[in-house]
């Protein structure tokens, strides 16, 4: 048992590294192309490395949040919120819980209708592929919907973030997969076109009103934003981690290898895909190349697509079940049904350990998330304006906010001992 309880934490820089990647490298990565669109050849790039920066630097400041005191023995702050709240005090706490989860909650319902998307598109160029281009393919999203939803059911009775690691790789695999697709598809198209399509300032006042090119620039903001935001769950991935060496040195070199990664994928599928469309880039990548040349080659990166968002909806999930699973077993620690584990043998694996109140709460979660998905098809697009004002306070403010406060401390302990030192060195003078 690790110090606190709980099971021995065993995750390293690389299980921590595919759960961010897990998180970041989704279906946001696809609207790149667009947004660079919007800024042009100068803001684009400029703007991702701005961000990518900026990332590196806040989330390496909350890294060093997770223990309170001492980086290798002091207390474990487990959650994001708990991080808060050993260092800021009342409202804002509450502020930071309110955004976190009502962020997390609107990225599995985002994630739900990206995936159904991905597979309406796979039925949609089999169907034309099959009856031919001219055909009516008619598909509904609410069946995706259901089985995505059941296979997440499955995948949520897994009890500890820490033991969705293999998952996690899986995505992580798939993310590249069809990151590498889309890059070579905008790399062709480019050869294709003879030319580099798009300009400095991106798309013009004239095609759009001045109204629309500040409004569009901001979407475009929001979405690299929306790219770039894994701080939401950092600290819930950093108690995944073993120690030695401190969960922060690890952390740090975790982010370090995620935002290296993933900025260098934006960059090339951001631009690559500017080049290949310019000014009429899609919202959405994958659509840009049409339904029907190479089909094939499309249909495996929207299969390489949804794995990644399975993943991805554990990976945001786990900060809220852990929540409301602790919250439950503080409120009623006899309660046998919320603590009580049940061992289920498997033959040739270690028993599976099933918890009631996990399976039916996390089940109920699951079904929640799906009915709104097909109630609010669109609501991705209301995730996306989330994403973005989530990226302020939680990726900058907060971080910032907890290490100022450190800051004042530590300038007044630094210029109270100059004062003791000059006042010293005054009396030594004179004497």
């Amino acid at each position: 048992m690790s110090d606190n309880g709980r099971l021995q934490r065993s995750g390293n820089v690389w299980t921590a590294s595919a759960h961010i990647i897990t998180a970041v490298i989704g279906s946001g990565v696809l609207s790149l192309a667009w947004a660079v669109a919007q800024l042009g050849w100068i803001a684009g790039p400029t703007v991702m490395i701005m961000f990518s920066v900026v990332t590196y630097y806040t989330s390496s400041l909350l890294a060093a949040c997770y223990r309170s005191g001492d980086p290798n023995t002091g207390d474990r702050n487990c959650t994001y919120m708990d991080a808060v709240r050993a260092n800021l005090v009342g409202f804002q706490v509450k502020v930071c819980g309110a955004i976190q989860y009502i962020n997390l909650f609107g990225g599995v319902i985002g994630y739900t209708n990206a995936a159904s998307i991905s597979l309406i598109a796979i039925e949609r160029s089999s169907c034309s592929h099959t009856k031919g281009h001219e055909s009516r393919c008619r598909v509904s999203s609410n069946p995706y919907m259901i089985a995505f939803g059941v296979v997440e059911i499955i995948f949520s009775q897994i009890p500890y973030f820490d033991q969705i690691w293999w998952v996690s790789i899986v995505s992580a695999v798939m993310s590249f997969t069809y990151s590498t697709i889309v890059l070579g598809l905008g790399i062709s198209k480019v050869a294709e076109n003879g030319m580099i399509k798009g300009s400095l300032t991106g798309v013009s006042i004239g095609t759009v009103t001045k109204t629309q090119k500040i409004w569009r620039t901001f979407q475009a903001l929001g979405a690299i934003a929306f790219a770039y935001s894994f701080t939401l769950i950092l600290i819930e991935i950093q108690d995944t981690l073993k120690s030695p060496p401190s969960e922060s040195k690890t952390m740090k070199r975790a982010a370090f290898i995620n935002v290296a990664i993933t900025t260098i994928f934006y960059m090339f599928c951001g631009c690559f895909g500017y080049a290949a469309f310019g000014d009429m880039s899609p919202g959405n990548l994958l659509t840009g190349f049409g339904l029907y040349n190479p089909y094939w080659l499309l249909d495996i990166a929207n299969v390489a697509l949804v794995i990644p968002l399975v993943g991805a909806y554990q990976v945001y999930s786990q900060p809220l079940f852990a929540f409301v699973e602790k919250t439950a077993n503080e409120w009623f620690p006899d309660n046998i049904i919320i603590t009580k584990e049940i061992q289920i043998p498997i033959p040739g694996f270690e028993p599976l350990k099933l918890n009631l109140f996990r399976l039916v709460w996390r089940t109920l979660f699951v079904i929640l998330t799906t009915i709104i998905s097909m109630l609010m098809p669109y609501f991705k697009h209301v995730v996306g304006i989330l994403g973005a004002f989530a990226f302020w306070p939680l990726t900058v403010y907060f971080p910032v906010e907890i290490w100022s406060t450190k800051w004042i401390c530590l300038q007044i302990i630094s210029m109270t001992f100059l004062v003791i030192s000059l006042a010293a060195r005054s009396c030594c003078f004179v004497c």
